[in-house]
């Protein structure tokens, strides 16, 4: 029988349901207060996680350019990812951080990363505005979180990860060293990092050098850098100037007299100091191709110090000199292609034969000739400038535009030297024994090549003759000579290949007859390099274009120190020098004499090789050598009939030298003889030791001392000598 209750006795299923519902929203409620309080504990250790470790905010390393230095001491280019220089706080302008405090974090020396004064103000304006982008109020050790650490998104859980982050760099940094970080840190534009940089950019000046209403330009530039350029936006850039310049007043940081003066000075920028990178790139291209080996990414970043051997004034010299000649030369190679259809020949066959029916057509198109022109028979050149005495480089010039081609042809282009290589040759035969008066036949001579095939060269002036000494045959640059001096004489074309490649030629060079006349490929480097021998008695000194590097606190982290070794005797040196004296005299390269006015001591010689592909002048004097190369990049092509070594490449090289040696001051020096040398004056037509009636054929002649002729002429007996004097000075050779 079913029990009944009373009706004032509870029912039973009604109690355990009635505990039942109780207890589920129990639990509920305790699982909503656990999600509302652990919510924010996993949200901030979600947070937390992706936040920079102690060991990271401890070990703040900025990128810092690397800076590379002429020898003169002047900053021709930086290597950087981000371009800052690093500057102690010390060093800094008062102004600087008087503006960077009134204008960013006035409180800065109170708070402890954040201000919560500022941040709630903020936090309510932007509340009521529904967004992060109305009110800022970070302070400068957020700002400064921000730019190290995080990203630039505008979310609150990166306001969160600033704040904390802000506060671990306060435990961590005193004040000043916030201020240093901060600074040297951040970005002011135009590629400009830190406020050095910034300075150097906008001012043309160091930080340190400054003024008030420049440091307020900077500090100014911060909130927008691309907005308030003082480069690009004057007018803006003068409106933010203005609003620091008001709150450094407010601040007392300036009175009231300074602050009416300085609001009313214009914005004024001077870029003259800023690093562009234009003087010398294929040089410090070079610089850094040798140091990314080196240093890697570290070159980038760790403020490395490059002092190197360049100087800044005899680069000036070269670009300018290349740059006055090239215009004009390349007129002429426009000139000789623009005449008798020539240009058809830097068509490709694939275009002539696509266009067969409207080639002719083309060819008559000033602007289409122009442009085939401009794109395949523009001429480029090569310059090296090297001290022989310590083989720095002072100068180098790769090619016309660096921007238009990065190939630099002072080191990686491999061209013909021509007769620019004949002083190898002649250096030989000197070097064992045979005197300048040696003679040999000026008559036809056949050249084995290097493919081995038979050819007969001709003299550039299509002459042939008797005997003709070696001193002759170098100065008139005579190709039928110098072929049958290394026959006839040296017989080794191993020889003169084993004289050149101890003297710095570093290339193949191929041991046939046809060395004699450079048909194996050198570089400019490499020749000028060579002649040094010559210029600096027999010593050759490889070539260095650093001095040394340093880290960003002057540790050395290499000094290169000259490599030098005697690879010629000094005597040898000596005697080929002063053949190549008679070739600036009056030889090939005599217009350095009578056009360009280029009167010190000095040696050089011309090159030219077959259908005027390549021109050189590679010359010296005791304190600089200098090689030019004239060319167009393939090799096929010519630069024009009549474009030789002394018409296309003698013109640069002369103004060059005549101006870094003026530039640079240097001393007029002669070529120190030797003691094993001696200078004698001999008859002309028999090589022996003049007698005083010997007729107007008497000159002065270099021998080894040991080889120096002993007796006297003997043709010349019994004639009676005229004119004495005036007649020696017609036939003497001077150096």
């Amino acid at each position: 029988m079913r029990r009944k209750f009373k009706d004032s006795e509870p029912d039973p299923d009604f109690i355990t349901t009635g505990n039942a519902g109780g207890a589920k929203k129990r639990k509920a409620l305790w699982a909503v207060l656990a999600v509302v309080l652990l919510a924010p504990v996993v949200y901030l250790f979600l947070v937390t996680r992706s936040l920079p470790s102690l060991q990271q905010l401890e070990a703040y390393k900025p990128k810092l350019a690397a800076k590379v230095y002429s020898s003169d001491m002047k900053v021709i280019h930086e290597y950087y990812l981000e371009k800052r220089s690093f500057v102690p706080l010390e060093e800094m302008p008062e102004s600087l951080i008087d503006a960077v405090i009134a204008t960013e974090d006035r409180r800065f020396y109170d708070h402890w990363g954040m201000d919560i004064r500022r941040l709630g103000g903020a936090f309510l304006k932007n509340v009521i505005a529904g967004s992060l982008k109305k009110e800022g109020a970070s302070t400068l050790t957020q700002q400064l979180a921000r730019q190290l650490y995080l990203s630039l998104e505008k979310t609150y859980t990166r306001k969160i990860k600033e704040l904390i982050t802000a506060i671990q760099i306060e435990r961590t940094y005193t004040k000043p060293e916030i201020l240093e970080m901060y600074l040297n840190h951040m970005y002011f534009g135009h590629s400009a990092y830190g406020a050095q940089s910034a300075a150097i950019t906008f001012f043309g000046k160091d930080l340190q050098d400054i003024d008030v209403d420049e440091s307020a330009i900077l500090i100014g530039v911060l909130k927008a850098p691309n907005r308030y350029s003082p480069i690009r936006y004057p007018n803006r850039c003068l409106t933010r100037r203005n609003i620091v310049l008001r709150s450094m007043h407010e601040m007392n940081y300036i009175d009231d007299e300074m602050y009416a003066n300085l609001v009313q000075k214009p914005i004024e920028v001077d870029q003259s100091k800023t690093v562009t990178g234009r003087l010398a790139p294929y040089f410090t291209e070079y610089i850094r191709q040798i140091l990314q080996k080196k240093y890697g990414y570290d070159l980038y970043t760790d403020g490395l110090s490059i002092y190197t051997t360049l100087d800044s004034r005899a680069q000036a010299c070269a670009e300018r000199a290349v740059n006055e000649h090239m215009e004009n030369l390349q007129k002429s190679v426009a000139a000789y292609y623009r005449s008798k259809g020539r240009v058809k020949k830097l068509l490709s066959q694939e275009f002539i034969k696509e266009n067969e029916g409207k080639l002719t057509a083309f060819l008559r198109d000033s602007t289409f000739v122009d442009s085939v022109i401009a794109a395949r028979a523009r001429a480029q050149v090569a310059l090296v400038s090297i001290d022989p005495t310590n083989g720095h480089i002072i100068a180098m010039v790769g090619g016309r535009d660096f921007e238009e081609s990065k190939f630099n042809r002072a080191v990686q282009a491999h061209r013909q030297p021509g007769s620019a290589f004949k002083p190898f040759v002649y250096t030989v035969a000197i070097d064992n024994g045979y005197p300048p008066t040696y003679e040999v036949l000026n008559q036809p001579v056949v050249v084995i090549m290097e493919n081995g095939k038979r050819w007969s060269p001709q003299n550039y002036d299509l002459s042939v003759g008797g005997p003709t000494t070696l001193r002759e045959g170098l100065r008139r640059s005579l190709n039928l000579v110098t072929v049958r001096v290394l026959q006839s004489v040296i017989k080794k074309p191993s020889l003169v290949v084993e004289y050149a490649h101890k003297m710095g030629i570093k290339s193949e060079l191929q041991a046939v007859d046809a060395i004699a006349l450079g048909a194996s490929d050198v570089t400019p480097m490499e020749i000028t390099s060579a002649f040094g021998v010559f210029a600096n008695g027999g010593v050759h000194v490889e070539p260095v274009a650093i001095l040394r590097v340093e880290d960003k606190n002057g540790n050395i982290l290499e000094q290169n120190i000259p490599r030098s070794q005697e690879v010629l005797r000094k005597e040898t040196a000596f005697i080929i020098t002063d053949l190549l004296g008679t070739v600036i005299n009056k030889g090939t390269g005599a217009s350095a004499r009578w056009k360009y006015n280029f009167n010190r001591p000095a040696g050089g010689k011309t090159g030219t090789t077959n259908d005027y592909s390549d021109a050189w002048f590679v010359g010296f004097t005791p304190q600089v050598t200098t090689g030019v190369w004239v060319g167009i990049d393939d090799y096929t092509l010519t630069l024009g009939k009549g474009q030789t070594g002394a018409s296309a490449a003698l013109p640069i090289w002369a103004p060059y030298m005549k101006a870094v040696h003026d530039t640079l001051g240097l001393p007029e020096r002669d070529f120190q003889m030797p003691d094993g040398v001696v200078r004698v004056e001999i008859c002309e037509d028999s090589k022996l030791l003049a007698r005083p009636n010997c007729p107007c054929n008497v000159i002065e002649e270099v021998f080894f001392k040991d080889l120096a002729p002993t007796e006297y002429c003997d043709e010349h007996v019994n004639v009676t000598r005229r004119n004495k004097s005036k007649r020696r000075d017609k036939g003497r050779v001077r150096f």
